[in-house]
């Protein structure tokens, strides 16, 4: 469950950082370019959610 929000979060904000950087450039919104972000922020965030950022024990 914790990897689906993950990978929803990741694509609800290449969505809007794809549709803003596109309006402002005057160019034409692409949606490869979301998935593109989406699988890169997805990948980020789970290796360093499982692998690298590890919580300090007591």
């Amino acid at each position: 469950m914790r990897m689906m929000w993950t990978v929803l979060w990741a694509f609800l904000l290449s969505f809007m950082m794809a549709y803003v950087v596109s309006n402002m450039a005057g160019s034409e919104f692409a949606f490869s370019q979301v998935i593109i972000m989406t699988i890169i922020f997805s990948i980020a965030a789970i290796v360093l959610g499982e692998g690298v950022i590890k919580e300090e024990e007591a």
